[in-house]
């Protein structure tokens, strides 16, 4: 694997995440009721769950949560990369409907405001975690015609995730716990 194959892979799953976020800002900019039905999933299935917590709980389980998806996102490559392409998809389907309906009732100071200082760890944990995962199917791909031995290309893979995407993941759940809260305060 080289950093430029890397690069290309995690180009390629920020291009099926954005043409996602943008399908789901648009479906929510068409019809408003997607994004209302988008936003009650989310907050029965995750938020309630979550935003009782203290902070430092919270921080633990986001993290843990960032961690599986991304974990299902590298370990998707395994079906060839589809796993990791529809996951990469669903949740940008899923950001975008509620972006997109939080922009409208809050402005875009606030969607700043609650995305920004956590998500500039976790979206290149997850696009790269999403790369990874590509390239694991590439792997794949390559032992079964012949010119490739998929578990041996597959261990620089699974160091890459450890010594990237982990720390990334901590660094975003530890801002989105204590930081974020503290951002969205001063500007509600």
């Amino acid at each position: 694997m080289s950093e430029g194959s890397l690069a290309r892979a995690t180009g390629l799953a920020a291009v099926f995440f954005a043409v996602s976020v943008g399908l789901g800002v648009a479906a929510v900019g068409r019809d408003p009721a997607v994004g209302a039905e988008v936003m009650a999933l989310f907050r029965d299935q995750v938020a309630s769950q979550l935003l009782s917590d203290s902070p430092a709980v919270l921080a633990g389980k986001l993290f843990l949560n960032n961690l599986a998806t991304s974990l299902l996102l590298f370990l998707g490559g395994a079906s060839l990369g589809v796993v990791t392409v529809l996951i990469l998809s669903v949740n940008g389907l899923l950001i975008g409907a509620v972006t997109e309906l939080v922009r409208q009732e809050q402005g875009l100071l606030y969607i700043a405001a609650a995305l920004v200082p956590h998500g500039i760890f976790e979206v290149p944990a997850f696009l790269i975690a999403g790369g990874l995962g590509l390239l694991l199917g590439r792997e794949l791909m390559a032992e079964w015609h012949g010119s490739g031995d998929a578990a041996a290309g597959a261990l620089p893979l699974a160091r890459l995730f450890l010594r990237v995407v982990v720390p990334l993941l901590a660094v975003a759940a530890v801002v989105e716990a204590f930081i974020t809260p503290a951002i969205l305060s001063m500007i509600a």
